[in-house]
C-alpha cells in the first residue's frame, strides 16, 4: 500500500472519486489501478511502459501486463492515428472510462433527486418520514414514476386535505395508467376535460373512495 500512497500523494497526479469507484467496480488490481491513474493523467495519450515504470515504480513487464488487463476489461484501448508526416502512431483511448464515469455521475444525480423528493414530503407533512414511507416513495421512483409526478401527486393530495401515501399512490396509479410522464401531461388532460365541459380532472372519485 505504500506504493499506492506514494502515487496518490504525488503532486503530479489527480485521482477523482469516480476513478476510485470505477476501479472497485471492475475489481482492478493495485498495479492496474496505478497504470490507470497514470494514463488518466498522461496528456500525451501515448503508452510508454518505460515512463510508467519510472513514474509509478513498477517494472516495464508489469506495466505492460497491467495495460493488457485494462484492455481485456474494456476500460482502455489503442487507436491508430497518422501524424502530419503520414507516420502511423498508436494512442491510448480512454473513452470507455469516461463513459462509465459519466454514467456514475448521472446515477449520483438521480440519487440526489430522490433525496430532494423525501425533503419535499417531509416539508409538506410537517414531520420526518418513517422508514416504511421512505421505502414506498423509493419504490414509486424505482418503478419509473418521475420525481415531478410524485411531487405533483403529493400536491394534489394536499389540495384535497389528505396526508396519506395510500391516497397519493392511487393518484400515481391513475396517472401512470393514463401514461402521464410530466405535470404538463396532467395539465393538458385538465384543459381538455375543461374544454369538453367536464369540470373534474379525474374519472376517479378520490375522496369518496378514500378510507383512512
Amino acid at each position: 500500500m505504500k506504493q499506492l500512497e506514494k502515487v496518490v500523494k504525488s503532486n503530479r497526479f489527480v485521482v477523482s472519486d469516480y476513478l476510485i469507484h470505477l476501479a472497485l467496480e471492475n475489481h482492478l488490481s493495485l498495479n492496474e489501478f496505478l497504470v490507470l491513474i497514470f494514463l488518466d493523467n498522461n496528456y500525451s495519450n501515448t503508452f510508454d511502459p518505460k515512463l510508467i515504470s519510472k513514474v509509478v515504480g513498477i517494472s516495464e513487464e508489469v506495466a505492460l501486463s497491467s495495460f493488457n488487463m485494462l484492455m481485456q476489461k474494456k476500460l482502455v484501448g489503442l487507436k491508430t492515428t497518422k501524424d502530419l508526416d503520414g507516420r502511423i502512431t498508436e494512442e491510448v483511448d480512454l473513452a470507455n472510462i469516461y463513459e462509465e464515469i459519466e454514467s456514475n455521475i448521472i446515477d449520483d444525480a438521480k440519487e440526489e433527486e430522490k433525496v430532494s423528493v423525501f425533503q419535499v414530503f417531509e416539508s409538506e407533512f410537517g414531520r420526518p418520514l418513517s422508514s416504511m414511507e421512505i421505502e414506498i416513495i423509493k419504490a414509486w421512483l424505482d418503478n419509473g414514476t418521475s420525481e415531478e409526478l410524485v411531487i405533483g401527486a403529493l400536491k394534489e393530495a394536499k389540495y384535497n386535505g389528505v396526508d396519506s401515501l395510500r391516497y397519493i399512490e392511487k393518484i400515481i396509479y391513475e396517472w401512470n395508467k393514463k401514461k402521464f410522464k410530466t405535470m404538463k401531461d396532467v395539465e393538458a388532460h385538465l384543459r381538455h376535460r375543461q374544454d369538453s365541459g367536464q369540470q373534474e380532472l379525474f374519472d376517479y372519485d378520490w375522496l369518496s373512495d378514500y378510507d383512512e
